[in-house]
């Protein structure tokens, strides 16, 4: 079989991935493109594998970006279910099951992977490491009403799938090692304020606890902690984060650090590599410091911005991310750098529920999370973007 040669290769089947075909495709109607995914999926959105999925407030066929006449209609070759194995810079070839591909402009928006436990039994059958559409169809079929779980990790994903499966008449026991959830973004008021709102739903919270090692007795899961509690349960589920997907990038010699190194126009070291989504190492302008994002607004607007850039555009990207995430009532949306290790300055019209945080650090805004406030994210963006010094007195009642 003749090699293919395309315009442009797109490797990673998500939002990222399909949003640089938008991207490319406003400003080149023409040139062919091969979207390359290892999940046997069409692209779709992951938010709702921990929100709306679990709540019914939407099925699993709401979730896919685009139907498969999208990807027809704009001339795009889809390759699922399908792993790349190499680049080659030199001649502008990849490697994918014995073939190979000649690209022109390559996008590399192949995310992250879950971590994993390193204890005894970390690697039993039957742990979920949860990111996947193909996770969350099996843990919908796994978690029958009255079952129970672990879930392993306090942070974003954690605490969003213990409220889900919760809502869903699961019994959860919660273990991390950290204070109280979400301890990297919430203030300790407000992570202590709803972390007894899980316990008041009934959920165990093992707080300050490691697991120490995983077991089976028959069909169920023995966590043992490290310091010596044990949690008998039908299902374990870990949500300990991403690391970004980086082989591919070192193996090309690109450039890489907490993420795969590209500048304002998202190019790698290699002018003709891209990046974006959640393994992109990026300026990220109004905030005057490289970093990584693992939202979805991010992976959108990145997505759209390189397949902009492949396509000629050079355009830098300058959009401030902001993310989102739903516990049982309690609802946020964020912007800017939200770390918990910042000065934090909390302007509640209802204590620990509805008003604004702002994160500071030397006098200026640099993020801000907005608490059951809804659609203040761009007074938010401008806040930041202005670097003035501001005083509490003057935050007070500025958003609401």
């Amino acid at each position: 079989m003749a090699e293919q040669t395309f315009a442009y290769i797109i490797v990673g089947g998500g939002l990222a991935g399909a949003s640089a075909v938008e991207g490319i495709r406003e400003r080149d109607t023409k040139g062919a493109i091969l979207l390359i995914g290892s999940e046997k999926h069409l692209p779709y959105d992951r938010p709702p594998l921990t929100k709306k999925l679990w709540f019914g407030k939407k099925k699993v066929e709401d979730i896919f970006l685009h139907d498969k006449n999208f990807y027809d209609q704009n001339g795009v070759v889809l390759s699922l279910g399908t792993t790349v194995t190499s680049i080659d810079t030199k001649v502008k070839k990849i490697g994918v099951s014995g073939r190979t591909y000649t690209y022109q402009k390559l996008l590399l928006a192949t995310g992250g992977v879950p971590r994993t436990l390193t204890i005894p039994g970390g690697d039993l059958e039957g742990i979920c490491y949860y990111r996947s559409l193909d996770d969350y169809l099996r843990m919908r079929k796994d978690a029958a009403a009255e079952a129970s779980a672990v879930v392993i990790g306090g942070g974003f994903i954690g605490s969003e799938l213990a409220a889900a499966l919760t809502i869903n008449k699961i019994k959860i026991t919660m273990i991390f090692p950290e204070p109280y959830i979400v301890n990297r973004v919430f203030p300790e008021g407000l992570g202590m304020a709803l972390q007894q709102q899980f316990r008041d739903r009934g959920m165990t919270l093992l707080a300050g606890e490691k697991p120490a090692s995983i077991a089976k007795k028959g069909t169920r899961f023995i966590t043992t902690t490290a310091s010596g509690k044990q949690v008998e349960s039908d299902i374990v589920i870990a949500g300990i984060g991403i690391a970004p997907s980086l082989e591919l990038a070192k193996g090309a010699g690109l450039r890489t650090g907490n993420g795969i190194v590209v500048n304002e126009y998202l190019q790698t070291s290699d002018a003709d590599i891209f990046a974006a989504g959640d393994n992109a190492f990026f300026p990220y302008q109004a905030l005057a410091k490289q970093t990584r994002v693992e939202h979805w607004d991010n992976a959108l607007n990145q997505g759209k911005r390189a397949g902009l850039n492949m396509a000629g555009a050079h355009m830098p990207y300058d959009h401030m991310p902001y993310f989102f995430s739903d516990l049982f009532e309690f609802g946020y949306e964020a912007v800017g750098e939200v770390d918990a290790q910042l000065e934090t300055f909390a302007d509640w019209q209802k204590e620990n529920d509805t008003g604004v945080i702002y994160y500071l650090k030397d006098g200026k805004v640099r993020g801000a999370m907005m608490c059951n406030v809804w659609e203040k994210v761009a007074a938010a963006r401008s806040l930041i973007r202005k670097g003035a010094r501001v005083t509490r007195d003057e935050l007070r009642g500025m958003i609401k």
